[in-house]
């Protein structure tokens, strides 16, 4: 298990298990943030809990959610359930604890352009931080 929170305290994510990596993104949105993403479905390996706002992107099916005290962007989730029932969510690893992540490995996803997962560099979280 995996726990993150923003700065100031008021929002909270808890992520059951391990991610197999960590996503970097560089669309538009995520390469303004720096945020990596580790994916998962609400309320069935992913808890939030804490005041936040959100931020509902172009096409509006992911909505973008930050704390409403210290601004820290905490996670996403989908708009709108899938064919199962569940609203895919991602929450932001860099709100962890650097020993909780340090070796998750990276991909890396081409949202700006191609839409499309891009080869492994062999790098892990810990190269994005030191």
């Amino acid at each position: 298990m995996i726990e993150g929170s923003c700065h100031c305290g008021e929002v909270h994510w808890r992520y059951d298990g391990e991610p197999g990596s960590a996503t970097a993104c560089n669309c538009t949105w995520c390469r303004r943030h720096g945020v990596l993403w580790a994916y998962g479905d609400e309320g069935n390996g992913i808890d939030v809990r804490g005041t936040t706002r959100q931020y509902l992107r172009g096409e509006r099916i992911i909505e973008f959610h930050f704390c409403a005290v210290c601004g820290c962007l905490a996670y996403w989730r989908a708009v709108h359930a899938n064919p199962h029932g569940r609203r895919r969510m991602a929450v932001n690893l860099r709100l962890a604890e650097p020993d909780a992540v340090v070796d998750i490995p990276i991909e890396h996803f081409d949202g700006l352009d191609t839409y499309k997962r891009l080869p492994r560099d062999g790098k892990c979280v810990a190269d994005y931080w030191f």
